[in-house]
């Protein structure tokens, strides 16, 4: 029985799996390939417009993955969901053979927190010729939090993307198929993160939909002096604001909740 989404938010919910031992929220979670299916199914019936499937941590200080532990981690579990859903698969990758392994096994997109800067991402990423995520980071995942530095951190991420969407273009990819991502946590401290959620609408002059990922991310648990486990309702908030701010697709852990706030926000923007 193919499965579709159950909500239609206007705003795309992308919901995360990570099939990763380490990753800061659940890793370690759905490392076990039934688990990863039935926690799949019930984020497409909790309304996920996508599901993000990821194979290596990102999180401050993660260890480096080789391309064969990626694929047997996101390999399979892409094709299992293929038997029953036709949902939107987005492959979290920065690797190209991977990102051409996952679309063959079924994905439909690419989220690059590298922004296609990897040896042959940006021309695989033109063949395959479908949707790609462009992420600002500052350093790499194992140095990313060691003193973050801007001097105007809204002006440096936009002149950052833009540099790589036209890096892109270049490589052959559409310009409607660049999706951009500004990267919260990825390099930043709380207050670069807060002035880059309030300057959200400066990014979309750069003409692409905006993906938008604060799920339960450490910031939340600064403000709130909560772990991560305790976050729900923070994360609620920061999917809210943005969506209110401009974000085309918010990327989240708990999709059901987000669901109904997003339903809300957009009967607002409806009304308005």
């Amino acid at each position: 029985m193919c499965m579709t989404k159950k909500h239609k938010n206007k705003i795309r919910i992308m919901g995360v799996i990570n099939a990763t031992p380490d990753s800061f929220s659940d890793g370690g979670l759905f490392l076990d390939l039934n688990q990863a299916q039935s926690h799949a199914r019930t984020m497409i019936e909790s309304g996920a417009d996508i599901l993000d499937i990821g194979g290596e941590s990102t999180r401050p200080g993660a260890d480096i993955v080789t391309v064969e532990q990626e694929l047997e981690r996101t390999i399979p579990l892409i094709k299992k969901i293929r038997e029953f859903s036709d949902i939107t698969i987005s492959i979290d990758t920065s690797k190209a053979e991977v990102m051409s392994e996952a679309i063959a096994a079924g994905a439909d997109m690419i989220n690059d927190i590298c922004a296609l800067s990897q040896p042959d991402s940006a021309a695989t990423a033109a063949k395959l010729n479908v949707p790609v995520c462009l992420m600002h980071m500052q350093g790499n995942p194992r140095n990313m939090q060691n003193n973050p530095n801007y001097q105007d951190v809204v002006q440096e991420v936009k002149e950052f993307l833009q540099r790589r969407i036209n890096i892109a273009v270049d490589a052959g990819i559409r310009l409607n198929n660049i999706i951009i991502d500004p990267g919260f946590g990825f390099g930043k401290n709380l207050q670069q993160n807060l002035q880059l959620l309030n300057a959200l609408p400066k990014l979309k002059s750069l003409g692409c939909s905006i993906l938008v990922g604060l799920s339960r991310k450490r910031m939340i648990g600064t403000i709130l002096g909560k772990p991560v486990e305790d976050r729900l309702y923070g994360s609620i908030s920061t999917a809210i604001i943005a969506a209110m701010k401009g974000a085309d697709i918010v990327r989240v852990h708990d999709v059901a909740e987000t669901a109904d706030a997003l339903a809300i926000v957009e009967a607002l923007q409806q009304a308005s």
